[in-house]
């Protein structure tokens, strides 16, 4: 058990130092490494390289954006051996459902409690 939690919080760590470094070192905005891990996640999945990750890590590696990619991609993957091409609108979305409903309904209520302003 608790090797599990320390080779998830080491993967997660290392993702997450990478993309600090890579705002402090480079001038790529936050939108455009966030963009780059998913895309990277779906790269991964698609070399075979993000299952073994996944299952060594767990929570560390399926939890960030790299996780979501793979997500996508796997989904889209499945749609399409199971509905053809259609599948390449619907598999990702279908996948990611729980996610991205979580997602619209935290900020949601976020909102609710929190006053916007400028910095």
């Amino acid at each position: 058990m608790i090797i599990s939690l320390v080779k998830a919080f080491l993967v997660g760590g290392v993702l997450c130092g990478a993309a600090q470094v890579l705002i402090d070192k480079t001038k790529l905005t936050p939108a455009k490494i966030l963009t780059g891990y998913v895309v990277a996640g779906v790269i991964f999945g698609a070399a075979g390289i993000y299952e073994p990750l996944a299952d060594f890590a767990g929570a560390g590696a399926t939890v960030p954006l790299l996780g979501f990619g793979n997500a996508l991609a796997a989904g889209v993957r499945e749609a399409v051996d199971a509905k053809g091409i259609i599948g390449v609108l619907t598999g990702g979305i279908t996948a990611c459902a729980a996610g991205i409903s979580a997602a619209v309904a935290f900020s949601f209520f976020a909102g609710l409690f929190v006053k916007s302003g400028e910095k």
